[in-house]
């Protein structure tokens, strides 16, 4: 929020292949890059899709089970890195609080959904949802409802296009969230590249979530869309600089001018 560094979330998502040990790797790499936090997903198959819905098979396949969850949060919590998920039903909200997790994630697809936010909101986690493809409206029904329980929450501007044209970010839509609910906003970052996420910090953006591999060239929806570890360092880099360069809002006589100031001209 207000008065701290963006917080930058790396989104594992499925990009792990179902696979605990590309998972744990990934937890790695994420904490060595400089990620505040790593996010995965947390569903079950068959209450996410139908078994006639062409992603059926990958996400089965990518499922992670109890045993996984709480894996992969030990190890985050070796490597200093916060542990977050994705919950899309609530069997995915029972194992996340019993986690004692301290965020949850709502995808855009749910913002809508608002059986499983009224679950996540009942558990006082503090969530974070994208907006993706919702109106005014639409997001005006999910925040009542946090706000109603009196559970925390944060939005994120999200353009739900995989991946995102430069011409269709629209970062000052981040400016309209934060005006207009008054809580922390971010960017959940789906174009090419790094440059997006850090014009979202100069355009007042409190967390930024990138979608993160280990290789962009392995098999996956969003490998593609991924920045890699490398990039991933430079993502944070330019965020840190670019909330160094905001500096303050105050306007007053600055330390590096001090040396400048014999030399102004006064009127007479």
């Amino acid at each position: 929020g207000e008065g701290h560094p963006a917080f930058v979330i790396a989104e594992a998502g499925i990009n792990h292949g179902g696979d605990l040990g590309t998972a744990l790797r990934m937890v790695e790499r994420a904490a060595e890059s400089g990620a505040d936090a790593i996010k995965f997903q947390t569903y079950v198959t068959e209450k996410r899709v139908p078994e006639d819905n062409p992603l059926f098979d990958l996400l089965k396949r990518c499922e992670l089970d109890e045993k996984a969850h709480w894996e992969i949060q030990g190890l985050c919590g070796d490597r200093g890195i916060t542990f977050m998920s994705t919950a899309f039903d609530e069997e995915g909200v029972d194992l996340l609080s019993r986690m004692n997790v301290p965020v949850i994630k709502v995808a855009s697809f749910d913002i809508v959904n608002l059986d499983l936010l009224g679950s996540i909101a009942a558990t006082k986690i503090p969530a974070i949802i994208s907006t993706g493809m919702a109106d005014v409206d639409e997001v005006d029904a999910g925040v009542r409802l946090f706000e109603e329980s009196g559970c925390p929450f944060a939005l994120l501007h999200c353009i739900s296009a995989y991946p995102t044209a430069e011409r269709d970010v629209n970062l000052r839509a981040i400016v309209t969230l934060r005006e207009r609910y008054g809580c922390p906003v971010g960017f959940s970052d789906h174009t090419l590249g790094v440059r997006a996420a850090i014009y979202a910090v100069l355009a007042g953006a409190h967390i930024i979530e990138k979608h993160f591999t280990l290789d962009r060239g392995l098999d996956g929806p969003d490998h593609k869309l991924s920045v890699e570890p490398a990039e991933l360092r430079s993502l944070i880099d330019g965020v840190r600089e670019a909330e160094t360069m905001l500096g303050s809002k105050e306007i007053t006589l600055h330390a590096a001018e001090e040396a400048t100031v014999p030399y102004r001209r006064v009127s007479g």
